[in-house]
């Protein structure tokens, strides 16, 4: 038992604790208001690692795939592979290379959506690196994108400099330009749901041109996943040319490996071919030639798996109701569109108007115009010089039928959604 009584005063416990350590059980006080907070980091750092994890992501599945395209029996290096993959890297930036066969500048749409994903990413790492998180700073949000572009901007000009010096001739300046330019939007991405910007912008943008911004969006998904499974079919259909070409290039199991995965990582592109396909324009593989529903001109091909699933002629007997495709698509993203608004009138106890209804879905049109015009664009690009300097889309004609038919669908859709949905209760 203890032999200090209650009347006995206790004796002061030493204070062991290192100096600036608050006590067990203390209140540790808030930072104020404008007082940083030690444990963010400084902008120039945070972009700066951010933006060098993003790419190195970007390029080390490169390198790997590049690694088995070129693993034969006598030929392929780690220094040339990791080269390779740093060449790739810039073309999947479209960032031209300059070969002995002339400029290589169609980029791989695969390598292209896993740099805005992981530049996006970067975004979001860098702002709450620095603090911003949640706080609905746009400015906050653009400095983040602009410190990431900039350092993604030297990253690439350093990429250009270590290719040039054994490999394609690429300009260290455009390198930097075209992946600042790339950096700075996509870290815009990231940076804007992290600091709560894109709630702000949602919560002051009228409605209808966020149901606008919306619809648009769909029917180009709609539109794209319609021109990858239309490719997917027809690359399918001429599997056996494509198997040849991969068997002929002679360079063992882990070579094929290697080639199909690059010819992977141009389906997107395919994609976006077989959509402007479907929409009327069409696409070219080469000059002066055309590949579209009514007329198909083409000339000596590459041996590239990919284009193994090329029509051989126009369209003509029951492959004529593809062209109705993307008129369908249209008019099931206007239907998903009125179905959503009335919902949301119905637990309002409300009727929408015809406006409320079809200027969104008029909106959706140019939206999804300037998206699908963007894929056009970014599909498009020489395979070297003389006849194949000209290979994909002409953006301007998918964006402008994209365009009209994303419109005219879902206003059709959407008038039929209205017209066709049950009235809501009365009060």
């Amino acid at each position: 038992m203890s032999s200090v009584t209650p009347d006995q005063p206790r004796r002061p416990v030493a204070d062991t604790r290192p100096p600036g350590r608050p006590r067990a059980g203390a209140r540790v006080p808030a930072p104020r208001a404008g007082e940083p907070s030690r444990s963010r980091a400084p902008l120039p750092v945070a972009a700066g690692v951010a933006a060098l994890w993003a790419a190195l992501t970007g390029w080390l599945p490169v390198a790997v795939v590049l690694a088995l395209a070129q693993l034969t029996e006598d030929a392929g290096s780690l220094p040339g592979a990791l080269g390779a993959g740093l060449a790739g890297w810039l073309l999947g930036h479209g960032v031209p290379l300059g070969t002995e066969a002339g400029p290589l500048g169609l980029s791989p749409l695969a390598l292209t959506g896993l740099v805005v994903w992981r530049l996006t990413r970067a975004g979001v790492h860098a702002s709450r690196a620095v603090g911003a998180r949640g706080g609905r700073s746009p400015r906050a949000a653009l400095t983040v994108a602009a410190a990431v572009g900039i350092a993604y901007g030297l990253l690439g000009a350093v990429a250009a400099l270590l290719v040039g010096l054994a490999g394609p001739q690429v300009s260290p300046v455009r390198a930097g330009l075209t992946a600042l330019a790339f950096g700075v939007p996509a870290a815009l991405l990231g940076a804007v749901r992290t600091t709560g910007v894109a709630v702000l912008l949602a919560e002051r943008l009228p409605p209808p041109v966020v149901d606008g911004v919306r619809t648009g969006v769909v029917a180009a998904l709609l539109l794209l996943g319609a021109g990858a499974g239309a490719a997917g079919l027809a690359v399918a259909t001429g599997g056996g040319d494509a198997a040849d070409m991969i068997g002929a290039y002679r360079t063992g199991v882990a070579g094929q490996a290697g080639i199909t995965l690059v010819s992977l990582a141009y389906a997107p592109n395919a994609a976006v071919w077989s959509l402007s396909y479907l929409l009327g324009p069409g696409f070219a593989v080469g000059v002066d030639t055309a590949v579209r529903t009514s007329e198909v001109s083409l000339g000596a091909l590459p041996a590239v798996p990919l284009l193994a699933g090329l029509p051989r002629g126009p369209v003509d007997g029951p492959g004529a109701l593809l062209l109705a495709v993307p008129v369908l698509l249209a008019m099931a993203a206007g239907w998903l569109l009125a179905r959503r608004l009335l919902r949301a009138a119905t637990q309002r106890r409300a009727v929408p108007g015809w406006p409320v209804l079809l200027v969104p879905a008029a909106l959706a049109g140019p939206v999804a115009g300037l998206l699908l015009g963007a894929a056009a664009a970014a599909a498009r690009g020489p395979l070297g010089g003389g006849r194949l300097a000209e290979v994909g889309p002409v953006p301007w004609q998918v964006a402008g039928v994209s365009t009209a038919v994303v419109a005219v669908g879902a206003l059709l859709g959407c008038a039929a959604g209205k017209l066709l949905a049950r009235p809501a209760p009365s009060r």
